[in-house]
Order: C-alpha cells, then structure tokens, then sequence
C-alpha cells in the first residue's frame, strides 16, 4: 500500500485494488497448477499505479513504466502492463495509440490478476456479465470475447464457475 500511497493513489483507488487482491488471492488458493501467491499478491496490490497519472487506456503502461522505475520485477511490471480487460492484442495496441506489441496476459498469475479486476467495479465484486456488457457497448466484441474466454479457462481450473466463488 506504501508503494500506491507515494505514488498518489487517493482512497477509491486503494479500495479497488485491496478488493482486486482480496479477489486474485483467492482465485489464486483454488487453482489447479502452480500459482505464485505472492506474485498474484504484489501485482494485485499494484496492477492500477498508472492510474495515479492517467484514468485512460494507458494506464496499464504508464503503470508499468513506473513500476519498472521503482525497480520492481519484470514479473510485476508485466502483470500492471497486460491486465487491461482479457488482454489488448498488436492490434489493439495500434489503435488505441499504445507502443505496438501484444498485452494479453500469459503467465497464470498475469491471468488472475487481470480476471479478478474485470470481477470487481469500484471495490464490488461484480458478475463476468457486467465486463462483458461494458465491452460490448464500447463495441469491443473481441475484447468480450477475449473476457469470456479468460473467465472460462479461471473456472476449469478452479472447478468451478469464478461468478460463484
């Protein structure tokens, strides 16, 4: 929280992200497979940084970049960069004016962390519909997608639906 608290993060913004933590940890204890709980922790608590410059798409990078200043891993730095939604492809990237390059999350710890904010809106957890919904009236039907995807793949390794956790 210190980190976020330097950086300017007002109390909305902690709330959130303490909720994102709150969510990840959790997905995280219930997966099947290898998960760095601390990873999920740290990115979690972290993933919204750039929004204490920049409440745009962007925020991702900027986070990231600050991230990188501050010299935390390159693990860290990846999970603020590539949380956006299900992930922002090349194409993505180039439209939205973002440096050109794939930010659609790999690692499992990158995945639960960008699922667990698409769950929570403001500090509420909120059903995979809702993100959905929001990317479908941006008309950004493969950014859905991509959401939908990413929260069926969470679920099979849970065992069970995320909505429900």
């Amino acid at each position: 929280m210190a980190m976020l608290k330097e950086a300017g993060a007002d109390d909305k913004l902690i709330a959130h992200c303490r909720a994102v933590t709150a969510l990840a940890v959790k997905i995280a204890s219930k997966c099947k497979g290898e998960v760095d709980i601390e990873l999920v922790k740290i990115g979690s608590l972290l993933h919204d940084i750039g929004r204490t410059s920049n409440h745009g798409i962007t925020h991702g990078v900027e986070g990231a970049k600050m991230l990188r200043k501050l010299g935390l891993p390159a693990e860290v730095v990846r999970i603020a960069e590539r949380h956006i939604g299900g992930g922002l492809t090349t194409g993505d990237a180039e439209r939205l004016g973002l440096p050109k390059k794939s930010y659609v999350p790999k690692t499992l710890e990158e995945k639960i962390v960008a699922h667990a904010d698409n769950l929570i809106s403001g500090s509420k957890r909120a059903p995979v519909s809702e993100a959905i919904s929001h990317m479908i009236r941006l008309q950004e039907v493969e950014a859905a997608r991509r959401i939908l995807s990413l929260h069926k793949e969470l679920s099979e390794l849970c065992g069970r639906d995320l909505d429900r956790l």
